[in-house]
């Protein structure tokens, strides 16, 4: 990130155009190429490359204004370092919209929609849905916010798309949840948003067969999730309200390490020490990682 820093200071003080790096324009060949290189997708619409797009740095000198983003060498460099950057036809609309119309909500389907950028994992799922208001962006703020390596995430990735089942999507939602604790506090909760996706396209995935022992995964997930936010209060609300005569043996690691966490966030070391025997190092390690997050 110090780059990145370096690159802000030299870019908006010599504000050089020129002829860039193109984008690439299919999503499907960026898709692969982000996984390869662990990076997220940088991508517009087509028709929003057809004009300026202004972008905004501030420095140490005041605030400099860049006319046009896609014709800015350097700014460019910066972008591909971090991300793969895509711009999309118009054609592909209808099919990338239809994939999401029943199964994202209208916030998520106006950033669809909008000319912004929007920053995609490597499966295609806008990861910056949150609203934000400004004139123009603030390109190194930006990149700063989202340029996350993802290889953190690589081999539940890799096993997702290979093969879409409860098992692998489900083993997404859980590394992403886990991904959201070791990024910074201002991208944790899109982080953490982004795994309810894929617990939720898991959940399409549970048969009666397995309805009541799948399902409890999720519901375990989802209070991680909270703990992983800080909302420790309500983590721990959502916690009492469990059967543990009912729980799965495959879950009781979990459930282990969801009432430790909660007992240390909300600082009662007596009981938290009750289920520290029960919770594994690495879990251990999670636990720590959450309350000095909070700190």
């Amino acid at each position: 990130m110090k780059k990145l820093i370096l690159f802000c200071l030299f870019v908006f003080g010599s504000l050089s155009v020129c002829q860039s790096q193109e984008w690439m324009t299919s999503l499907e060949v960026a898709k692969s190429l982000a996984y390869v290189q662990d990076k997220l997708l940088f991508v517009v619409w087509e028709d929003v490359s057809f004009q300026e797009y202004p972008v905004l740095v501030k420095n140490d000198e005041g605030v400099v204004v860049v006319n046009d983003l896609f014709k800015n060498e350097t700014i460019n460099e910066v972008v591909w370092e971090h991300f793969v950057p895509v711009i999309v036809n118009e054609h592909n609309y209808e099919k990338l919209f239809n994939d999401i119309k029943e199964k994202r909500n209208q916030i998520y389907i106006d950033k669809f929609n909008d000319d912004t950028i929007k920053i995609m994992d490597v499966n295609g799922n806008i990861i910056n849905t949150t609203i934000v208001y400004y004139d123009y962006l603030d390109i190194a703020k930006f990149i700063a916010k989202y340029a996350l390596n993802t290889t953190f995430l690589k081999a539940e990735l890799g096993n997702y798309r290979g093969q879409k089942d409860f098992n692998t999507t489900y083993r997404l939602a859980m590394k992403y949840i886990d991904f959201a604790i070791l990024v910074k506090e201002d991208v944790r909760p899109e982080i953490v948003k982004l795994s309810n996706y894929y617990l939720k396209e898991a959940e399409d995935f549970i048969s009666d067969d397995n309805l009541e022992t799948y399902s409890q995964k999720i519901d375990l997930q989802k209070i991680k999730q909270l703990l992983v936010l800080g909302k420790s209060k309500k983590a721990f609300r959502q916690l009492k309200r469990i059967d543990m005569s009912k729980v799965d043996a495959s879950n009781k690691a979990l459930v282990a390490f969801l009432y430790f966490t909660s007992y240390v966030l909300l600082k009662d070391e007596n009981r938290a020490s009750e289920w520290r025997s029960k919770v594994s190092l690495v879990n251990l390690k999670k636990a720590n990682l959450i309350l000095k997050n909070k700190s």
